[in-house]
């Protein structure tokens, strides 16, 4: 048997077992450990689960995702959410659907300092899904924009998604946070205009709000200079040259719980289990991280990404198949691969074998390093199995078919924005060259 038809084979055992619902980053471990011992032999599989997951885990980039991930908790924990919602809402609120539209926009303001899709979502639904249904707003939509708003969290940087394709492709994450700067403005903004449109043609769907004095706006604004400033600070920072994402996570982590504190928002109950959801958060993103290595061992054992990544790059030059028509086909799977299976676990399987691909076809890492994020997000509000529904589902305790009916119109907007995304490559490439 060849090595690289083992490879196949080690490929679909794995995608069986993620559609059985399988825990991702054990699942990818054994089959990554199983298939080196068939192809290298039993001390170098031995030797490859002793020494990766060591020498990734003290990979000084690394540090920055426990960082950031702390600096999201801290900020979600202390209320943070509710005063951008708050302020949002002033600001929008007279608007029919403004409400859907300020849960939109706190997702992406909320964003700037989370870098999580269901920490965003959840935290937006405990506070706006209430607010929307005592103004009458139909569960469709109240629903719906929280789902949708919540993927803003992994496209506006800091963006935990980002730091992990960064690490395992190699490629600058100070990159990669400017490169989805622009898309995750824009994302917002088709969402924004998706509540419009669903509000033109079913004008039932939310009522206008009451006019809010400017004073009301002001005193409100006063609420969210936390977010602005952090944002403002890593961002520049990064920009700029200041300091590393490593350092910046640090930087941001610290300036977030200084200011919870200062506005005693922080208690000591509430500072352990930030602390506990924070330390789990990371513990399970290093295990799927070190699982991935493990896996992507065996797949370069195998050979098959480098066979593939041939096979593709034939197709291209000697039978003329145009390379954005090879993009499309992979957008395509990857958004059908995500209405059944986790769409994390269908990326770190595929990227070993997809990104040679993507490279020989001439596309920049840092423009395929955007669309896989935004597909990740798609993926999570993809019915049947997305991750964001389930938690708003729990959150706002709607019925799981309001919801996945509720999302239809902005799975609309997505596919709309990935297309504008990928025939306008300097949509993500322009900050990133500025740099």
């Amino acid at each position: 048997m060849s090595s690289q038809l083992i490879g196949i084979i080690g490929v679909v055992l794995l995608v069986i077992l993620l559609f059985t619902r399988m825990w991702v980053a054990m699942t990818m471990f054994v089959i990554g450990f199983a298939g080196c011992w068939i192809l290298s032999g039993f001390n170098t599989a031995l030797s490859v689960i002793g020494t990766v997951p060591y020498s990734q885990s003290m990979n000084y980039t690394m540090a920055c995702l426990p960082l950031f991930v702390l600096m999201g908790v801290v900020l979600a924990k202390s209320g943070l959410g509710g005063d951008l919602y708050n302020f949002a809402s002033k600001i929008l609120g007279r608007i029919q659907g403004g409400l859907a539209m300020a849960t939109v926009l706190a997702c992406a303001f909320f964003a700037a300092v989370c870098g999580d899709s269901v920490t965003t979502a959840v935290t937006m639904g405990k506070v706006s899904y209430p607010e929307m249904k005592r103004h009458n707003y139909s569960e469709r939509i109240a629903t719906g924009c929280i789902v949708a708003g919540g993927t803003i969290g992994v496209l506006i940087p800091p963006s935990i998604c980002f730091i992990i394709y960064g690490l395992i492709t190699q490629q600058s994450i100070g990159a990669l946070f400017m490169a989805g700067m622009i898309p995750g403005i824009l994302q917002a903004v088709f969402y924004i205009l998706t509540i419009f449109i669903v509000c033109k043609t079913k004008p039932n769907t939310a009522p206008a709000g009451m006019p809010v004095p400017i004073k009301e706006k002001v005193r409100s604004a006063k609420t969210v200079w936390p977010v602005l400033v952090i944002f403002v600070l890593i961002m520049y920072g990064m920009y700029g040259g200041w300091f590393t994402p490593t350092e910046g996570g640090a930087f941001g982590a610290f300036v977030a719980i200084v200011i919870s504190f200062i506005n005693r928002r922080l208690t000591p109950k509430t500072w352990y289990e930030t602390l506990k959801e924070a330390a789990l958060n990371t513990a399970m993103i290093y295990f799927l991280i070190v699982s991935c290595y493990v896996f992507l061992r065996f797949m370069a054992l195998s050979e098959l990404p480098a066979a593939f990544s041939r096979f593709v790059t034939r197709l291209n030059t000697e039978h003329n198949v145009p390379g954005f028509v090879i993009m499309t086909a992979i957008v395509v799977m990857y958004i059908v691969l995500g209405c059944f299976i986790d769409v994390m676990a269908a990326i770190l399987l595929t990227i070993s074998i997809l990104y040679p691909v993507v490279l020989n076809l001439g596309y920049s890492p840092i423009w395929f390093g955007v669309i896989v994020v935004r597909l990740m997000e798609i993926g999570m509000v993809t019915p049947p199995f997305g991750l964001n529904l389930f938690a708003i589902a729990k959150t706002t305790k709607a019925p799981m078919g309001t919801v996945y009916r509720g999302v239809i119109p902005f799975l609309a907007a997505d596919v709309v924005h990935i297309a504008l995304l990928i025939a306008v490559p300097q949509l993500s490439l322009w900050l990133p060259g500025m740099m």
